[in-house]
C-alpha cells in the first residue's frame, strides 16, 4: 500500500509540475504581478486539494461522510483534466525538440544547446491546454451540483400482441439504481420520489442497487421510500451492490445479517421484494405474469446469484410475461437463449456511465464498449429489454449528459 501511495504521488507531482508550465505561460502576458501571484495560488491551492483527496482515498478518516468523498471527487477531476490538458503540452514540446534540432543545422553546436532553453513554449498550445482543462472541470462539476439531481422522465411504450385486453395501456414506472449511500439527505430523493407519484402508475418497479454497500445507508430515508404506492404495488430486486461484496466484513454472519437488514428495509418501505420467484398480476379478470430475480451478471465477473428456473417455473401459463433483473446482460446472456417466452425485461446497472451525449437519433457513452444493452429499449424478435439509466450515482458524485431516470412504460395491445 506504502509503495503504490509513493507512486501516486510521484505521478501526481510529475503532472502538477509538467501542467504548471502551461500556467506559466498562459500568464505571462499579464501586466501587473498580483494577477500572477493569484493565479499561482489558485494553482497551488487546487494541487494541495488534489494530494489531500489522495491521502484520503487511501487512508480514509474513521468517520467518513459523503461530503469528504465529494471534495475528492473534485481534486480527481482536476487531476484528471490536467492530464488532457498534458497532451498539448507533450505536441508544444515536440515541436520545441524539433525547433532545436534544426537550430543545430543553422548554428554551431554549443550555440544551439545554450539557445535550445531560449525557445519558447507556443502560447497558442498553452492556451489550449488550460482551456481544455477548465472546460471539462467546470462541466463536471456542474454534473455533480446539478446534472445529479437533474431527473428526467422517459415514456416508452411496449406493443405486443400477446397483453392481454385488461391490461392495455397499464402503466408501469420503472425506477433503478438508487445508490443511497451516495446522497448527503434525502431531500433530493423526496424530489425523485414525488416526480414518480406524479405519473399515476399502475405498477411501481425498482430493478436494484438501493445502497452503495451497506445497510446503515438508508437510515433517515425510510420515510422516503415508503412514499411509492401503486393499486397495483411496488416491487423490487438486488442488484450487485445490495450484497456488500464490495467491502470486508467481520465475518460471514455480519454480512448477512446485513443483507437480511436490507431485505427487511424493502418489506418496511411496503415493496415486495422477489427472491426468484413471480407473482400474478390481475386486471378485470385477466392476468400477467411478474418475475423478479437476484443479480445475475454476464459481464465483467458480476456474481450469478439469480436462478431464473425458480422464477419462471409455472408460469406456463400467463399469456404475458415480464422480468425484472437487475443486469441487462442477463437478457442477451439467458433469457433470449433459454426463455424466449419472457417478453419484456426490465433491468439498471449501467447508469449509462454517467457521462455521454443523448439527442433525438443519437446516444454515446463509454459504457457501450462494455454493455451492447445500455440505456434505452431494444428487441429481439418478440422480446423487450428496457435498461433504466438510474437514479443515483456511484464514484463519479455526479450526472453530465446521462441525467437520472424516471421510466414510464405504457403496455399496448397490438
Amino acid at each position: 500500500m506504502l509503495a503504490r501511495l509513493i507512486i501516486f504521488f510521484l505521478i501526481v507531482s510529475v503532472v502538477e509540475i509538467y501542467f504548471l508550465q502551461a500556467v506559466k505561460t498562459f500568464v505571462r502576458d499579464f501586466n501587473g504581478s498580483s494577477k500572477n501571484i493569484t493565479l499561482y495560488t489558485a494553482y497551488t491551492m487546487a494541487g494541495i486539494t488534489f494530494v489531500i483527496g489522495l491521502v484520503a482515498m487511501f487512508y480514509p478518516p474513521p468517520n467518513w461522510n459523503t461530503f469528504f468523498r465529494f471534495i475528492m471527487a473534485i481534486t480527481l477531476i482536476l487531476f484528471v483534466c490536467k492530464l488532457i490538458g498534458c497532451q498539448f503540452l507533450i505536441i508544444d514540446d515536440i515541436i520545441r525538440f524539433f525547433r532545436w534540432i534544426i537550430g543545430l543545422f543553422r548554428k554551431k553546436a554549443e550555440v544551439a544547446v545554450e539557445e535550445v532553453y531560449k525557445i519558447d513554449r507556443l502560447k497558442f498550445l498553452s492556451q489550449l491546454a488550460v482551456t481544455f482543462t477548465v472546460i471539462p472541470a467546470v462541466g463536471f462539476i456542474y454534473g455533480m451540483v446539478k446534472g445529479a439531481y437533474k431527473y428526467k422522465v422517459h415514456n416508452v411504450k411496449v406493443p405486443s400482441s400477446k397483453i392481454p385486453a385488461a391490461f392495455n395501456g397499464f402503466k408501469i414506472v420503472q425506477v433503478s439504481d438508487i445508490h443511497t449511500g451516495s446522497f448527503m439527505d434525502n431531500t433530493a430523493l423526496h424530489k425523485a420520489f414525488d416526480i414518480v407519484m406524479q405519473q399515476g402508475a399502475d405498477l411501481i418497479l425498482f430493478t436494484g442497487d438501493l445502497v452503495n454497500n451497506k445497510t446503515e445507508e438508508t437510515k433517515g430515508f425510510e420515510e422516503v421510500y415508503s412514499k411509492l404506492k401503486a393499486p397495483h404495488g411496488v416491487y423490487s430486486v438486488l442488484g450487485n451492490h445490495d450484497y456488500g461484496d464490495y467491502v470486508q466484513w467481520d465475518s460471514v454472519e455480519a454480512k448477512r445479517k446485513n443483507l437480511e437488514e436490507l431485505m427487511q428495509v424493502h418489506a418496511n418501505a411496503g415493496w415486495k421484494l422477489m427472491m426468484n420467484e413471480h407473482v400474478a398480476l390481475e386486471k378485470n379478470g385477466e392476468q400477467i405474469a411478474l418475475l423478479g430475480i437476484e443479480n445475475w451478471g454476464g459481464n465483467m465477473h458480476f456474481p450469478k446469484y439469480g436462478k431464473m428456473e425458480d422464477a419462471h417455473r409455472g408460469t406456463e401459463k400467463y399469456p404475458f410475461k415480464i422480468l425484472m433483473s437487475h443486469d441487462p446482460s442477463h437478457w442477451e446472456k439467458q433469457v433470449q437463449t433459454e426463455y424466449p417466452d419472457v417478453d419484456l425485461t426490465l433491468s439498471g446497472h449501467t447508469h449509462g456511465m454517467q457521462f455521454g451525449i443523448e439527442i433525438p437519433g443519437f446516444k454515446w457513452s463509454p459504457v457501450k464498449y462494455f454493455y451492447k444493452q445500455w440505456a434505452g429499449l431494444y428487441k429481439s424478435g418478440e422480446q423487450f429489454l428496457y435498461v433504466n439509466r438510474g437514479l443515483g450515482f456511484l464514484g463519479y458524485p455526479g450526472r453530465l449528459g446521462i441525467w437520472p431516470e424516471i421510466t414510464v412504460i405504457e403496455l399496448q395491445r397490438v
